[in-house]
């Protein structure tokens, strides 16, 4: 299920094998992009992306703290 709560196949969090981490979830860019703190910024490349908190509480595990 991996934080899915409808037993779908997403919003995930995965890591890649350079080390990175993957998110899949909802593009929220121009909803959002106003709204970022003033010490936040994105490239034009970059998104927004919203994920639920039961996803990233369920991902905390298998994130390292290093």
């Amino acid at each position: 299920m991996r934080g899915s709560r409808s037993s779908e196949t997403c919003p995930d969090i995965f890591e890649l094998s350079d080390g990175s981490f993957a998110v899949i979830g909802t593009e929220a860019t121009a909803a959002l992009g106003a709204f970022l703190p003033a010490d936040a910024a994105r490239a034009d490349y970059e998104r927004i992306v919203v994920i639920s908190r039961d996803t990233l509480i369920h991902a905390k595990k298998d994130i390292p703290d290093v």
